[in-house]
């Protein structure tokens, strides 16, 4: 929804990323892969082991060695999204997304992808509100092509304006399809810009075409020299490789690029929300919905784990409870879902359904409520607590069972929490919760007052 590329790893969130992507910006499906499916399952319940170190430029470098498999991820994680973007310039982190596959000054225009290709890889990329993540899962005996690509895109990639014009024609279209041509396909711009007031977040990541438009090349040379840089980075490379001979690799593609200069962050604070903002919407739908949604803590903080597990019993599984009591005892609802938004400062907890035929978004808001009132007054009992936690197991295992998964897992909690090794602490932290906590989460945070609630409505439908 607000997020582009494909799953940008949040370990173990519950956000709609994490389920539906955006549509990929290039991956190639090769035999070789194909046969490895880029797993790695010797890892299975084992912590994440490691090694960092960091370049003079303040490129931090994370190696994890697993030989399992003969294939190797090359990840760099910038941190950069679209809260980093000025009022006017919405959408620069997303588009560079796409102007960094472009090519560079020794990779020709369009030639990156191709270089994978032809490797037997996979690449691809995906942007946040608060970083932009590159990578390629290529056969280990590729892992310099790996390393020279990425330190390509950081060093020297091509910023003018032929490619500007290219892939500001491909945002566009990208624009059409996501957000203005698909049923509730704007639910989260319209979420985000009355849930934030002065924050950045109030903005998509996807932007809008006027700024894109309206930019100069000039502006874009200084977006790229400004966060595309070593000490705005990390670099991620794990699965099948000798870790001296990848340090010699590293230092040779990347410890010449120039540090860059200190990079700017938002240093504005989004009040408490004071009043339930309440709001219609008319969309190209044909059935109307109720979108709902908390403002939450910041990903990382103990609050934000206990919403995002509040969550999970309220939507994962044809056992959770919205499907339940809202879709299938009710049959208020053809659809719901709920998803939290892990955003570095405090995000967003959503809950949403799509109505029956006939059943009206007063009806359908009531009956939602009636479950998140449940959260705040009545103790989730032992067995459906447990249940989530054997869920969030499951899940930990099989995302670390990819190597992909695992070097995002570690870019991400260097990047947010300032530590790789926390990334083996995703899941406890998860686990440690009582019903105790669940159930004041809930009373602090799925309140009416912090809340907004939106109903969209067909545009021939009278209120």
């Amino acid at each position: 929804m607000g997020w582009t590329g494909s799953t940008p790893r949040l370990p173990l969130t519950s956000a709609p990323f994490a389920k539906k992507a955006e549509p990929v910006m290039r991956t190639f499906t090769i035999p070789f892969l194909m046969l490895t499916t880029a797993l790695s399952t010797s890892a299975q319940q084992r912590p994440l082991a490691y090694t960092e170190f960091e370049l003079k430029n303040g490129l931090h470098v994370i190696l994890h060695e697993d030989r399992s498999t003969p294939i190797v991820a090359v990840s760099v994680m910038y941190h950069v999204g679209s809260k980093d973007e000025a009022s006017d310039r919405r959408g620069f982190a997303h588009f560079f997304e796409h102007l960094l596959f472009e090519g560079s000054k020794n990779i020709g225009r369009g030639e990156f992808a191709k270089h994978v290709e032809k490797a037997g890889g996979v690449l691809n990329a995906n942007t946040t509100g608060d970083r932009t993540y590159y990578y390629e899962v290529l056969p280990s005996n590729q892992l310099a092509l790996g390393l020279w690509l990425e330190s390509e895109r950081m060093l020297h990639a091509t910023v003018d304006q032929k490619g500007i014009d290219t892939q500001r024609e491909v945002v566009k279209e990208e624009r059409r399809q996501r957000y203005e041509n698909q049923p509730y396909g704007s639910l989260l711009i319209e979420v985000l810009k009355r849930a934030y007031t002065v924050h950045p977040y109030q903005w998509p990541t996807i932007g809008f075409m006027e700024d894109l438009n309206a930019a100069t090349e000039s502006d874009y040379q200084n977006f790229y020299k400004t966060y595309y840089v070593p000490n705005n980075a990390v670099l991620v490379v794990a699965g099948d490789f000798d870790p001296a001979q990848a340090r010699k690799e590293i230092e040779k593609y990347f410890g010449g690029i120039p540090r860059g200069r200190e990079v700017p962050r938002p240093k504005v604070v989004e009040p408490p929300m004071k009043a339930e903002v309440r709001d219609v919407v008319r969309d190209k739908v044909q059935l109307p919905a109720v979108v709902m949604a908390y403002r939450t803590p910041a990903y990382g903080t103990k609050d934000f784990y206990a919403v995002d597990m509040l969550n999970r019993l309220l939507s994962q599984g044809n056992s959770s409870r919205l499907q339940m009591a809202v879709k299938d005892q009710e049959q208020k609802a053809m659809y719901v879902g709920a998803f939290s938004l892990p955003f570095e400062d405090p995000g967003l907890a959503l809950a949403f359904a799509v109505a029956n035929v006939g059943v009206s978004p007063d009806s359908l808001e009531a009956s939602m409520d009636r479950q998140i009132q449940r959260l705040r007054e009545e103790p989730i009992p032992a067995a459906e607590l447990e249940k989530l936690k054997v869920q969030l197991e499951a899940e930990y295992v099989s995302d670390n069972s990819r190597i992909a998964g695992v070097a995002s897992n570690l870019a991400t909690a260097y990047t947010f929490l300032g530590d790789a090794s926390l990334a083996n602490k995703e899941l406890e932290r998860y686990l440690a919760l009582t019903a105790e906590d669940l159930q004041a989460a809930a009373r602090a945070y799925f309140v009416n007052t912090n809340r907004v609630v939106l109903h969209y409505l067909p545009l021939n439908q009278a209120q």
